[in-house]
């Protein structure tokens, strides 16, 4: 579940791990019962790691204006905006990671689609399921 936080809640929404948490707990509620949703975000980490569903973190300019990968690892401040990629706890921003309690101030989670795409092919019957439209649909000219 914790990927689909960069799905659902990328950086247009800007959420964060409570928030997130909440919406999970929101959801469970409302379906029934015996329903099998993660109760927090921690919970679904711990469940989707382990079956091959990895996630990258990518520190974000907290206007979106760059990701701080390849040549941007390094830098500390956004190269369009000038805003610090740091934000000490007590919520003024920081130029220096290495102070202590920096966090980044914005991240995105990207999710590779290529584990996610092995995983549904693996069994032999769900692929068969996910080519019908190629292998067996009927070419009449209708829809």
């Amino acid at each position: 579940m914790h990927n689909l936080q960069s799905v659902i809640g990328g950086p247009s929404f800007g959420w964060s791990d409570k928030s997130f948490t909440k919406l999970l707990v929101l959801l469970k509620n409302m379906l029934p019962d015996d329903n099998m949703l993660s109760k927090s975000y921690c919970e679904a980490k711990k469940i989707l790691c382990p079956v091959g569903m990895d996630y990258q973190k990518i520190h974000v300019c907290p206007n979106d204006c760059i990701l701080y990968k390849n040549e941007f690892v390094k830098m500390c401040n956004c190269p369009t905006c000038g805003v610090s990629c740091y934000k000490v706890n007590n919520g003024k921003y920081s130029n220096d990671a290495t102070i202590n309690n920096s966090h980044p101030t914005k991240v995105c989670w990207y999710l590779s689609i290529i584990p996610r795409f092995k995983r549904l092919f693996a069994s032999a019957d769900d692929a068969k399921n996910l080519r019908w439209h190629g292998d067996g649909k009927i070419i009449d000219g209708l829809l």
